[in-house]
């Protein structure tokens, strides 16, 4: 009798059970199932926009600045109480934001347009000391940044110079 409790015994550690073998196989595959589907989930939310808002666009920003002139240069006759003044300005749009300059470029007549009617609102005695042309110029900046907002949805230009101004 003992000898075939020892066949039994070595018959059972040496040889296992088919259905133990194919529960082993169905973990494994469940075990790998589950951990694609949290992976997808955590590598999905981390993406994906909060809420049911719509993605932003990348903006692409230039390392270097990119100039739009505005051309021909402004010119515009200003009030004076002695006489009548004109005023010839030449005004250039700086970026980073090529998208931007672009906007501006297509805008180009509206921009033109705030421009000269902010140009010949102007007063001699304001415009002839320095501060008040930084003045000016920081008035014209906000009003093409308006524009610019209105369109692509970012203020986009960093800084307009005159690269001409000449009263008389």
């Amino acid at each position: 009798m003992a000898q075939n409790e020892q066949v039994t015994e070595g018959s059972s550690g040496s040889a296992p059970k088919k259905g133990s073998s194919k529960m082993v196989l169905i973990m494994g595959v469940a075990l790998l199932a589950m951990a694609g589907v949290c992976a997808y989930v955590l590598l999905g939310t981390r993406h994906a926009p909060a809420g049911n808002a719509p993605e932003e666009p990348k903006v692409v920003m230039s390392a270097q600045e990119q100039f739009l002139p505005l051309d021909p240069p402004f010119v515009v006759n200003f009030k004076d109480d002695q006489s009548m003044r004109y005023l010839q300005v030449g005004v250039s749009l700086m970026s980073h934001d090529t998208a931007a300059l672009a906007a501006a470029k297509d805008a180009e007549p509206v921009i033109r347009n705030a421009l000269v009617m902010l140009f010949s609102s102007q007063d001699y005695t304001i415009l002839s000391d320095a501060a008040g042309k930084q003045k000016l110029q920081a008035q014209a900046l906000d009003a093409v940044r308006k524009i610019i907002e209105k369109r692509v949805g970012r203020p986009g230009v960093e800084a307009l110079y005159f690269t001409s101004f000449v009263m008389q």
